[in-house]
């Protein structure tokens, strides 16, 4: 090999490297332009099956890999998420969607104008000012996006510019007429060639490279074509392993739609090869790829669709539910980390919906212990003091998954505003925690109350259900606030802070009173005060929550 070869191999590894990082940068700035468009589609989700084709193929055009899209579809389905019948149509769509970058790639066909040399330098520039000295987020958001188209067409130009010396070597002639004789082989070449890769868009894009250089014809294209949408689903079928039976259906049906299209159409286009021989040897052009590779995604989704329940039949004979996946856990912590499926971190603003949810399960529950915990100050039962141990010893659990899994988003690709709201989790996730910490003092409080005989009288009870009640409703509109990013519902909030923090000033006094007249005991009037306290503080609690959220708004 000359020192010439080395450097057009080093040029085309460049140009590789270059054409992937593109392509993730401009995923990236993508997905944080859509920000919560892209959350909000989670609550989209439907047993409308046309509504997931649409939904895939919107998801996989932003983030530029049906192979993510389809990871995520897994962890979706193992969480609980979504149904096999509701993945169908989105496993359809994602494969619509990724031919979005085949067609990027064949622009410099379109025009002179459109060529990567052309215009990739001015996109690179203009998007590395816009973020580093632009001011609004979305100007450098939209930054990002441009360098990343533009690294994307430099990639592909080195490429291009490393092959055009060999373009009329007689090796790549008499490979491609070898792939493009032998369907099968071409499929296998294509298969494990993006099963390497990790990514249908990148080899494609590959191919289309070659093709720009005229040394492609248009058998070996085609079959090479039919194999990447085949090994796109390697990256599923290995993120599935570690999945529940139900979500490696997910996986296999992802594998099925795209094999039994692959052999539909392998076998029309070998006949149409038979009988225009020389179209199946003469060079295809990057366009004509692109043309292709939507016409069988598109086309693939037309045939199957009406399809799509046998394809959830088909996909349960071949991955058999086994004894123990007939067996549910009722461990609250397990069902938690189950619907935090580290697939879903594959695209962050589903992740940081799903956490969200997550979150908002933990403030009810804490709800729910503020509940046991107000039934045993009032009326003591040991079964009360039980369950609020039990919650206590729950919500410290979700605090450390929960914890771990917003550490995890955090290390993601986020946006400004993704970055506020998933810091603001971690708070809350902290205030819910102390919320019950304060319910299991209470508990204590009440488990004092019953060890030394001391009674509230009347008025002392009916203050405290005062107080307990306007805490609750502090609480309560707190949570809704975060579940539905609500404002009113932050208002309630400090409406009823308001009036917590007053009834705690007056029913202090009123005790003390009580305690001057010598109508309630010294000791009654100790677990009393300090009741008064905790729940002030479980509303302080509660307010900082619905601040959060106000900073958001």
């Amino acid at each position: 090999m000359s020192i010439t070869d080395l450097q057009m191999l080093f040029r085309f590894i460049g140009g590789l490297g270059m054409f992937l990082y593109g392509m993730e940068v401009m995923a990236d700035g993508l997905q944080k332009s859509a920000g919560r468009r892209m959350q909000q589609l989670l609550s989209t989700l439907t047993s409308s099956r046309f509504t997931g084709i649409l939904l895939g193929a919107g998801i996989t055009a932003v983030i530029q890999s049906s192979s993510a899209t389809t990871v995520m579809v897994v962890g979706f389905v193992n969480a609980g998420i979504m149904s096999l019948q509701q993945a169908v149509g989105i496993i359809m769509g994602a494969n619509v969607g990724t031919t979005v970058t085949s067609w990027i790639v064949s622009m410099s066909e379109w025009g002179e104008m459109l060529k990567p040399e052309f215009f990739a330098p001015v996109l690179v520039g203009v998007g590395a000012f816009l973020t580093m000295f632009a001011k609004g987020v979305k100007k450098k958001q939209a930054g990002e996006i441009l360098v990343g188209i533009g690294v994307l067409f430099i990639g592909l130009n080195f490429m291009s510019a490393a092959i055009t010396p060999y373009k009329d070597a007689p090796v790549f002639a008499k490979a491609f007429s070898v792939l493009g004789k032998n369907p099968i082989l071409g499929i296998l070449t294509g298969a494990v060639v993006t099963g390497i890769i990790q990514s249908s868009s990148a080899s494609v894009g590959i191919l289309q490279t070659l093709a720009l250089n005229g040394i492609v014809n248009w058998q070996s294209a085609i079959f090479i074509t039919l194999g990447q949408n085949i090994g796109t689903c390697v990256t599923a079928l290995i993120s599935s392993l570690g999945a529940n039976k139900t979500a490696k259906r997910a996986a296999m049906i992802h594998f099925l739609f795209n094999t039994i299209g692959a052999v539909i159409f392998g076998i029309v286009m070998f006949i149409v090869f038979v009988i225009y021989p020389d179209l199946a040897s003469s060079s295809i052009s990057s366009v004509e790829i692109s043309v292709f590779h939507t016409a069988f995604n598109v086309g693939n989704t037309l045939i199957l669709f009406p399809f799509a329940g046998s394809l959830v039949k088909a996909s349960g004979f071949l991955v058999r539910k086994g004894a123990e996946d007939l067996k549910t856990s009722d461990d609250e912590e397990f069902q938690m980390q189950r619907r935090l499926d580290e697939r879903i971190l594959e695209t962050p603003s589903f992740a940081i919906e799903n956490v969200t949810n997550e979150v908002v399960h933990m403030g009810f529950t804490a709800l729910k212990n503020l509940d046991y915990a107000s039934g045993a100050l009032l009326d003591y039962s040991q079964d009360s003091v039980e369950k609020v141990n039990q919650l206590e010893c729950r919500i410290n659990g979700y605090e450390k998954i929960l914890t771990s899994y917003l550490v995890k988003i955090n290390n993601q690709s986020l946006n400004d505003e993704q970055h506020l709201l998933v810091k603001n989790l971690f708070y809350t996730v902290s205030d819910i925690e102390r919320i019950s910490d304060h319910c299991e003092n209470l508990s204590e409080l009440a488990v004092q109350k019953e060890d030394h005989n001391i009674l509230f009288t009347e008025e002392a009870k009916d203050e405290m259900r005062e107080m307990l009640s306007a805490v609750r409703n502090s609480l309560e509109h707190s949570i809704l606030a975060r579940r539905d990013s609500d404002m009113a519902e932050v208002r309630s909030v400090v409406q009823w802070e308001e009036k917590v923090n007053l009834l705690e000033e007056e029913l202090r006094e009123r005790h003390i009173e009580r305690l001057s007249n010598h109508k309630c005991k010294p000791e009654n009037g100790v677990i009393f005060l300090d009741a008064l306290s905790n729940l002030e503080r479980i509303s302080d609690h509660a307010h900082n929550i619905a601040g959060y959220i106000r900073d958001e708004i």
